[in-house]
């Protein structure tokens, strides 16, 4: 069963990859587009998508894998904060930022205690063995 703390935590994941996803469309197609009328970056959010249902779903594995690949997203954020020449490109590039570190803390914070319960069954398995196989 979920603590409250948990439910938080899986919240803030799923609504800040929603948030980012939107953020990305609307940043390549309206706001500050790399060409007049919108870019073919916003595509950029379609691998957003693939992990959004078992991020809904609380797929332990799937919030694990996505914590790494959001990264490449923080990237993209960072360098274009500092060395996009448009003011509002350059903001929402820190903003995709600050949207991937929360999707990022949420993530890590859900999927630790369920990292904690396997590391301590490994361990209790172990010993288990170690205690059979001793003559």
């Amino acid at each position: 069963m979920e603590s409250r703390l948990q439910k938080f935590f899986h919240l803030g994941a799923i609504g800040s990859l929603i948030t980012l996803i939107i953020w990305c469309l609307a940043w390549e197609l309206a706001l500050a587009p790399l060409k007049p009328g919108g870019s073919w970056l916003a595509l950029k959010a379609a691998p957003l998508l693939l992990p959004l249902v078992g991020v809904w779903k609380r797929d332990v594995y799937t919030l694990q894998w996505t914590s790494m690949m959001i990264l490449l997203y923080f990237t993209e954020g960072v360098v274009r904060g500092w060395s996009d020449r448009g003011q509002l490109s350059a903001w929402l590039g820190w903003g995709e930022a600050l949207i991937v570190v929360v999707y990022f803390i949420c993530a890590i914070m859900y999927v630790r205690p369920y990292k904690k319960a396997a590391k301590k069954m490994a361990r209790e398995l172990l010993a288990k063995v170690k205690e059979n196989t001793v003559p």
